[in-house]
This record gives structure tokens, sequence and C-alpha cells, in this order.
């Protein structure tokens, strides 16, 4: 055989990319035609030159696989549309090239300090896909930590690194056992780690390497480019958005503006809360409603509300802006702390500062509505402080008159006492006045009032009831009737005014004892004539002699106890409120017993014999609560 053939034979096998046992085959033949020793040895050198030259094509050939899986990388990085499917092209292009098992990747999360998995090709574990690697620990810990490439041949033999239980139990259900890993890097920076695995024993070459670790600069291109890309649209994505909202505040300001317009024309033209609320729905649309202070409806219907409605007024009153509550819009205003006004806008999507600049001008209507209440409140006070102090004064007639209050018609005095709050129930009081024709003035801790009508206890009743829900609190409201003598109606206006006037002056007193009567019977926030106060009724009304009737009573026990500082009076409650027990008494008064018989026996020497005789005692309990009431028979 000669070489020219022998060359040929090795072309052949090269050429067809023969397996390294074929390249046996011409020695074999050769010996088996018994060829020298010397061409056995010539063949055996072909045979490694052969060789080299597969091993060659073979390695030029998975380079230019390599350049290609590279070319076509850098191909999916320049069309970047999904950071996700890049990540994972490259990766299973990670996995082809190096033909392993498995290959994944590593994120590093600055949040945590650790790293995360974040692909994967040919995992079949949940556990290790789900895995999270502190730095340092395990391979991929270390090489995130160091930034240099790290592999090895049997992971579990391997002690470079740390071994952490719940990494070797993932590693294990997976079944790796060699792995190699590259740095993700930016710069000075790792990002994060590249790896492929094997689940058998092998060694991973430098080529290898090189060429995962290219793949991984790749990788971390794709990821930079995707951050600055996402930059770039968020950044896109702030300026429209920041033009939509320009533009859209834009248009709400001109928008406010025109409703504003119309809003003020009306106001200046004379008109209502109802004239306001009807441009609101006119330009946002809904239903709107206008409370009151009280939550009264002024215009508009809503429907029933709950008591979270009004928590969301209280809610705009202390933020100064609309508050939303289901498709309810809730914008409130207060005065110095107090509700002026709420309005309630039924809308799923309105301009909410329209319904703030609506709610400002209906508090300044209702403002200026209250100031015209305020000042003819007190010209219709100053009427009835003539009517009650000076009923003399010429004119009164006449001024009623102007005032639209008929003084020849059936009037009731009503005295309200409340616990404080005057400004608000001196308000109240003058609107009430207002609406019904009648007169109204705010004397210290308490209201009068002058309205028409003939049932005095039923007046005063409304009057306790409805100054208490204004309030918030207790109003006791005291009443009498103040009606013009018949014979005087015919009379002169100004003869008519002035038996008028000393009529109000007196039942104002009646119903002043009325009202304190009430207070110390401990009825509080109730409202009565002396017709409906029973035998105190008989004793505080007009004409009555109440502190005759206590003096001659139990004067005799009020002097002694008045001289000598003694409590005689209060043993004598006590005793008929214990029902005339002894051992009772002291203990209400914690005394001993023999003090109360002491002082009983003192009472009676007072008082004379036959004091605890039913009528003379029952007398005596009924002067006991005249005296308690105090004040209240002072006229």
């Amino acid at each position: 055989m000669d070489g020219a053939l022998v060359s040929r034979r090795y072309l052949e096998l090269l050429a067809r990319e023969a397996s390294a046992v074929e390249f046996e085959g011409p020695i074999i033949a050769a010996r088996a035609a018994g060829a020298d020793p010397a061409m056995i040895e010539e063949l055996e050198q072909a045979k490694v030159e052969a060789l080299k030259v597969r091993e060659l094509l073979k390695r030029r050939a998975r380079r230019e696989a390599e350049l290609s899986a590279l070319y076509d990388t850098a191909g999916d990085l320049a069309a970047l549309r999904d950071l996700d499917a890049v990540l994972e092209a490259i990766v299973h292009r990670a996995r082809q090239l190096l033909a392993t098992d498995v290959a994944y990747m590593t994120l590093h999360d600055p949040e945590q300090g650790d790293t995360y998995m974040r692909v994967t090709d040919g995992s079949i574990s949940a556990k290790f896909r789900a895995l999270r690697l502190a730095m340092g620990a395990g391979l991929g810990g270390l090489v995130a930590q160091t930034a240099t490439p790290y592999s090895t041949a049997d992971y579990f033999a391997d002690s470079r690194f740390r071994h952490k239980e719940h990494i070797d139990e993932a590693v294990t259900e997976e079944g790796l056992v060699a792995i190699l890993g590259v740095p993700l890097r930016l710069g000075q920076r790792v990002i994060g780690v590249l790896m492929a695995a094997n689940r058998s024993a092998r060694p991973f070459h430098q080529e290898e390497v090189s060429l995962l670790a290219s793949l991984a600069a790749h990788a971390a291109v794709a990821i930079d480019n995707a951050r600055l890309l996402q930059e770039t649209r968020n950044a896109l994505e702030e300026l429209s958005q920041a033009h939509r909202v320009a533009r859209e505040h834009g248009e709400a300001v001109e928008r406010g503006a025109l409703a504003h317009d119309r809003m003020t024309s009306l106001v200046l033209r004379g008109g209502g809360i109802e004239d306001v609320a009807a441009v609101v729905t006119d330009v946002l649309g809904g239903s709107l409603a206008v409370l009151d202070d009280l939550g009264r409806p002024l215009t508009g219907d809503v429907g029933e509300l709950d008591a979270g409605v009004f928590e969301a007024a209280q809610a705009s009153r202390a933020l100064g802006r609309t508050v939303r509550r289901g498709d309810l819009l809730i914008a409130s205003v207060d005065v110095g702390g107090e509700p002026l006004c709420t309005l309630i806008l039924r809308s799923d999507d309105a301009d909410e500062r329209i319904l703030e600049r609506a709610a400002l001008v209906c508090a300044l209507l209702l403002l200026f509505r209250r100031s015209v209440a305020e000042a003819e409140g007190r010209v219709r006070g100053e009427l009835l402080d003539d009517l009650i102090s000076r009923p003399d004064s010429p004119g009164l007639a006449d001024r009623a008159r102007r005032l639209g209050v008929d003084l020849h018609a059936p009037h009731v005095v009503v005295v309200a006492k409340h616990g404080g709050q005057r400004e608000r129930a001196a308000f109240w009081a003058s609107s009430q006045a207002a609406l019904r024709h009648g007169l109204a003035a705010g004397r210290g801790d308490e209201v009068v009032l002058l309205l028409p009508g003939e049932n005095a206890g039923r007046v005063a009743q409304n009057v306790a009831t409805e100054l208490s829900a204004s309030l918030h609190s207790p109003a006791t409201a005291g009443a009498s009737k103040a009606t013009l003598d018949g014979d005087a109606a015919g009379d002169a206006a100004g003869d008519a005014a002035g038996d008028v006037a000393g009529d109000v002056a007196g039942a104002y007193q009646e119903a002043r004892r009325c009202a304190e009567a009430l207070i110390a019977l401990g009825r509080a926030g109730d409202g009565a004539s002396a017709a409906e106060l029973g035998f105190v009724g008989l004793l505080v009304g007009d004409g009555r002699d109440v502190l005759g009737f206590v003096s001659r009573v139990i004067g005799a026990v009020i002097d002694y106890d008045a001289r000598r500082g003694t409590a005689l009076t209060d043993t004598m409650a006590a005793y008929f409120g214990s029902g005339g027990s002894p051992s009772r008494t002291a203990e209400a008064m914690h005394i001993h017993v023999n003090t109360v018989t002491q002082r009983l026996d003192r009472i009676g020497k007072l008082l004379g014999d036959g004091w605890l005789e039913p009528e003379r005692a029952l007398e005596i309990q009924l002067a006991l609560r005249l005296h308690r009431l105090g004040h209240t028979s002072t006229p």
C-alpha cells in the first residue's frame, strides 16, 4: 500500500466525518494483508495526523456554531422586545452549545442582598426553580460574590464554597453533579450568574468557560438594554401623563371658572341656593342635595342618608376638600368650627373642585342670609325687650306692624333656658320668630320668644324639642299665654299696644318660672306651661304667693337653720323621702339615728303638735318641694 493510497483513505474518512474508531480501519487492513512494520508505522503516523485534522475540524465546527449562536443572540438584542424571551433564548443556547442537562440564570436582588432564579432550561424540580442563593453560598453564590467563573466536576465533593442545606436539597432534587457558573457583569458590578450543569460528573474546558462567559456578557447587555428601554418608556409615559394631566387640569380650570362665573352672576342677580344647585347639576350632571347646619335638606334629594355620609361631611370640613363615599361626592363648609352647609352630589365621575366652589358660594349665601336674619333679629329682639321691660314706650304697635307681627292676635310667650351656645340659640330663635311672624330676644342663658298661638304647653314642647336638636344639648322651655283684652281690642292702636305689652311682661315672668320649675323638677329638655306642672303650676302661675306659703308652713324651721347653721330642713325632707323611717333617714344622711330623733323633736317643737298628721304632712312636703325650687317662686 503506497502513501498516496493511505492519504486518500484518511481524506475520505475526514470528508464523511467518520468516528475516531474508523481511523483504525486502514491499519487493521494493512496488518491483515501482511504489510511490513515500516508500512504499519507510516500508517500509524498518518492516522495520528488525520485525527489531529479531525479534532481541528471539529473544534472549528464547534467554534462556528458558537459564533453563530453569539451572532443570533446579538440579533435578538438588536430586536429586543421582550426581555424574558431574550434571556430564555440565551439560557437555552448555553445548554445546547455546552451539551449540558440544565442551564439557568440567577439575578441579584438588591433589596434582600441575595440572588434568585430568573430563567431555567431543562429543570424538572420546582424547589430548584424557586431557589435563592445568598452571597457566597453554593457555587452560584460564590461566583456572584467573587465575580469570577467557577466550575466543579462533582458539586457535593467540592469544598471551595459554603454548602447550605436548602441549596443542597434543591440540587439533589434536580440531580445535578457537575456545575459551571460565570458572572453577569455590568462594568464592575455583578448583576447575576449564568450557569450550566450536568446530572453526571464531567470537567468543563476553558473553551466552554469562555463560551458561557460570552453568552453571559450578551445577557448582561440584554438586561441593561431592557432597563434603559424601560426607563425610556417610563419617562415617555410620565411625560405623556404629565401632558395629559396638564391638559385635563387646564380644561378643568376653565370649566370651573365658567361654572364659578355662572354662580357668581346668579348671586349678584339675587339668586338663591336652588339656583346654584341648578348650575352644579347642569355642569356636572347627577343629582345634588344641599343640607343646612343640622343636616336638613335645603334643596334637592339624594335619598336616605346613613351615618357614614355625615362622617364623610365631617371629614370634608376637616380636610377642606371633597370626600367621596361610594357614588356620592360630599363637600362641606364650616365657620368657626360649626358646620354651615353640606353639598351631596350623586355622580360616578364629576369635577370635585366645581363642587367645592359651589359649596363656598352656598356658604356665602347662607352667611348673608344669617347676617340679614341677625339684623332683623336685633330689631325684633329690641321690640320684645321693650314689650317686656318698657311697656309704656310709644309706637310699639307700629313697630310690630312693620315686622309683620299682629299684637291683637293671641300669642304665647316662651322662655327657653339652655346650657350655653348663646349665639346659636339666639340665631335659632330669631329664625323661628321670622318664620312664624313673632318676636325673639336673647337674655343671658335664655331666649325669649313671642309666637302666635293659644296652646302654651304645646308651643313650649315644640320649642324645647327643636332648640335641643339645634344645640345638640337640652333646652328647657316654659310658656304662658299672652292675649289682648277683648275690650282693648277696640281701642286706639297705641292703647291696644300698651295693653298687650303689659300682658307680655306678666306672661314672661310666668313662663320663666315654669322653665326654672322644670329644671328644678329634673325635667331639663322638656317644655310646659303652668297647666302641665300640676300642683307646682298652681303656685308658679301668675298671682300666686309662693314665698308666703312656704314661710307660713315651714318658715320657722328655715329661719332656725339660718340662725343656727343646722340642717333641720334637709332632715325633714329626707325623713319624708324615706317613708317616715328614722333609720333610713339616718342612713341617707350618713348620721346616727339618735341624731335624727333629736332633730325631729326639734322640728316638732318649731312646727307645733300635729305636724305629722296627713293633711299637715302633705302641706309641709309641698312647701319643702317649693323651697327646693328656690328662686322659681320669686316674681
